[in-house]
């Protein structure tokens, strides 16, 4: 493992120099920061032209002065020769799509609401299509009617006329209290208004789009997570398939029964409901390229967000199903991404896998994966003849545009946006190890080294303070990616080294590794946490197990409050603990997506052997010693700032060195330029503090 991810490095790092180049003279280089993290590229969204020798892309770069991001659209030749910046405006650009004469559509918020624009990539400039009259959430060419797939916010049945007219009435109200009948009332970080994104088509040349779900109380895509990959269209572009959550009432806050539907693109004909007979999860639907079948992901268990994705193969003609269990090397894996090759035989996709999302392709008629690329999170996969275009980020480098040859072979990077900001930097070598976990079964774990580490200083007997960052999720992954919030390398830039366990409960192990944190969020994964730290001190010598910290958010402030608690607490000079619940119980009612810790805890809290007081960080509280940072955010519905305003109270009102950092305009990750800024600066500085 330690062999491919130096070699994987080698590559990444050699991929874009000529050889003739002349060398080049020395960079002055500092520690890598939070200010370094923002002044990177964000590169998303890459789409393939139709002739196959461009891609165009968004750019995205925060404006810490602006407190906000600047997005832009880009061009790249597939070989990587040509890149042409097409946009330049103040305002955002974003979701470029291809028209089959060479031009690109994309939104744009120049006019104030999102609207479609167009822009000849060959030179010009851009020119406004569209000026409806409420703004566009996204959008999708369907080339085979000359029009274009939209979505917009609207209230179910009144179309975008009477959306116009119901809000100038509320605006007009005085009064603000807001009345709800039903539960979901509140989801992630919004209060519920009444109105869902629908999806509409609009003909090339027409000023009327048409509802293409009029009067469903549901949005295309979900919230808060969905795209467009929610959405498909035949190839004759006659029906559209989409995913969508209908249920009656108050269900939608305990199910996970999100179905696909399908509707005429005309907007006539009644909306019909294809994956009734499945109670769990169906999405990211695809059809083959002759239109003969459709292609989705479905999982088996109602209720469970963290079930494992199948591929089902749906004749399109008699609704008839098979089924392909994606795996790889004896690990069930959950592909996403679908991608055909023009013959319909293979599928593309990518999959978490042992710390990474590794890009995979599937023999449709065997069900047989062979991998393509392991190292790094890739996504976005795009088809090329006999290769493929894909995005690729890794601990020591934010997304760039990367293609590959089919077979695995000829890895090549097209773009080069961060490549001068990154060798500024100084980082911290990323190296993966295992050990004996819970069960005795094998565990993953990332050290990321200190920046500064070399082997004579390691041998000279130099030991540097240790990081001990714990995941969210739980059913997620601190993998080989760069993370903009979380990021190892921050940590590693304020002097110290990290360690990462995914512990069970992790994704990309397995779908068994992932199932044994249900009802056990307080055992297992702090098994493989102790057994983790531990092996991590014997095998690297030059960590100071005396100077040790710990660091998480979600499931991992959780996990923090918990093992505050533990004997395992005694071993931390400091704790970060960032939108984690304290009292699993009232957590239970204060949150929005009722399947999760009904899943997670075996039934509600008034049902007879649940399991929200098993391991419950309030009930340890008289244990708690370590100095503690707790940050929350006002906007966060999903962890609420109550959970984290408690935390902070248990630890002030027993002496415990505490301090509270509360944003009241941030949801459950901190996301505004001057805020991670500050964010950075406390978590660092409360960390350094402890362990001189």
């Amino acid at each position: 493992m330690r062999f491919f991810f130096a070699l994987i490095l080698c590559l990444l790092a050699t991929a874009a120099v000529a050889a003739d180049e002349p060398a080049a003279e020395p960079i002055e280089q500092h520690p890598f920061s939070v200010h370094d993290m923002l002044a990177m590229d964000r590169l998303g969204d890459p789409q393939v032209s139709p002739d196959g020798k461009w891609v165009a892309y968004q750019v995205s770069t925060p404006d810490v002065e602006a407190n906000r991001s600047m997005t832009d659209i880009w061009v790249t030749s597939v070989d990587g020769k040509t890149t042409k910046r097409l946009t330049s405006h103040k305002a955002a650009d974003y979701n470029p799509r291809w028209c089959m004469n060479g031009t690109i559509y994309f939104l744009s918020t120049r006019g104030g609401c999102a609207q479609v624009w167009n822009i000849d990539p060959n030179g010009g400039e851009a020119t406004q299509v569209t000026e409806l009259k409420l703004s566009i959430g996204s959008m999708e060419i369907v080339p085979e009617m000359r029009s274009f797939l939209l979505t917009m916010e609207v209230y179910p049945g009144l179309g975008i006329q009477g959306t116009i007219d119901k809000d100038k009435e509320i605006e007009a109200d005085p009064t603000t209290g807001m009345v709800y009948d039903e539960l979901m009332f509140r989801h992630w970080d919004t209060w519920e208004d009444g109105k869902r994104s629908h999806l509409f088509l609009l003909k090339g040349g027409s000023d009327k789009p048409v509802d293409l779900m009029p009067d469903l109380d549901a949005d295309v895509p979900t919230r808060p997570w969905g795209g467009m990959e929610e959405v498909a269209v035949s190839p004759d572009g006659s029906e559209v398939v989409f995913t969508a959550k209908i249920l009656p009432g108050s269900e939608p806050a305990w199910s996970t029964d999100y179905d696909l539907y399908a509707v005429k693109t005309d907007g006539s004909g009644e909306i019909r409901c294809i994956t009734e007979a499945n109670e769990a999860w169906d999405t990211e639907p695809v059809f083959t390229p002759d239109g003969k079948t459709l292609c989705y992901l479905a999982m088996d268990r109602p209720n469970f967000e963290a079930d494992r994705y199948h591929i089902e193969m749906m004749d399109w003609a008699t609704g008839e199903s098979t089924r392909i269990d994606f795996g790889y090397e004896g690990l069930g894996l959950s592909p996403h991404g679908l991608k055909f090759a023009g013959n319909g035989k293979t599928i593309y996709a990518t999959a978490g896998y042992l710390g990474q999302r590794s890009i995979f392709k599937i023999d449709v008629k065997s069900g047989k994966a062979t991998i393509v690329q392991t190292m790094g999170r890739n996504s976005s996969l795009n088809l090329l003849k006999g290769s493929l275009l894909f995005g690729h980020q890794s601990l020591k480098s934010p997304t760039e545009l990367f293609t590959i040859k089919t077979s695995g072979k000829g890895l090549k990077q097209i773009t080069d946006f961060n490549g001068d900001k990154l060798a500024a930097t100084l980082m911290g070598e990323p190296e993966q190890f295992t050990f004996s976990g819970w069960n005795d079964e094998k565990v993953y774990a990332y050290v990321v080294k200190p920046y500064d580490w070399t082997e004579e200083k390691a041998a000279a007997g130099q030991k540097w303070p240790v990081t001990f960052l714990v995941h969210g999720g739980p059913q997620g992954s601190f993998g080989n990616d760069f993370h903009y919030r979380w990021n190892p390398q921050a940590y590693v830039g304020a002097g110290f080294t990290t360690v990462a366990v995914d512990f069970h409960g992790s994704t990309g192990y397995g779908q068994e590794f992932t199932d044994a944190i249900s009802e056990h969020w307080g055992d297992r994964p702090l098994e493989d946490l102790e057994k983790g730290l531990a092996a991590a001190l014997e095998n690297y010598s030059w960590m100071d197990g005396d100077r040790v910290v710990a660091s998480g958010a979600s499931y991992g402030a959780y996990m923090i409050n918990w093992m505050h608690g533990q004997p395992f607490g005694k071993n931390f000079r400091a704790f970060v603990s960032h939108d984690g619940n304290l009292d699993e119980r009232m957590a239970y009612y204060d949150t929005e997506e009722l399947w999760f810790p009904e899943w997670e805890h075996g039934g509600t809290p008034w049902a007879e052997g649940s399991g929200y007081g098993t391991h419950n960080p309030a009930d340890y509280v008289q244990n708690w010693h370590v100095p503690t940072l707790v940050v929350h955010g006002a906007l966060d519905y999903r962890v609420v700032d109550t959970q984290g305003l408690s935390t902070f109270t248990a630890l002030r009102r027993q002496g415990v060195p505490a301090r509270l950092l509360y944003y009241p305009d941030e949801n459950h990750w901190v996301l505004k330029p001057q805020n991670s800024i500050q964010w950075h600066n406390e978590v660092m500085g409360w960390l350094t503090k402890w362990i001189d």
